[in-house]
């Protein structure tokens, strides 16, 4: 069995692939790095978020709360990856 720390690489690099997958539907023209804001740079609308966060739900069985619709929580492939492991982490501990 993995280590929990290495099971939480393979997981954090997981949740990254998926995420660019997801995006690059999106952004098909443009490289995004792990800390750009996306909302900067442009082709967000609200249907774009409301697509992400049923991405999210649907794929790591999470439930974005509505105190949780914070940009600051999607701005970034790193602030979504760590905002998704929070929230696998809230859910398994209950």
């Amino acid at each position: 069995a993995l280590s929990s720390a290495a099971s939480d690489v393979y997981k954090r690099q997981d949740i990254k692939l998926k995420l660019r997958s997801f995006l690059n539907t999106y952004f098909e023209d443009c490289e995004i790095n792990d800390d750009d804001n996306i909302f900067e740079i442009g082709h967000i609308s609200s249907l774009f978020a409301m697509q992400l966060v049923l991405f999210l739900e649907k794929e790591y069985r999470i439930k974005v709360a509505n105190e949780e619709m914070d940009m600051s929580n999607f701005k970034s492939l790193n602030a979504i990856e760590n905002f998704i492991i929070k929230n696998i982490n809230k859910t398994t501990s209950t």
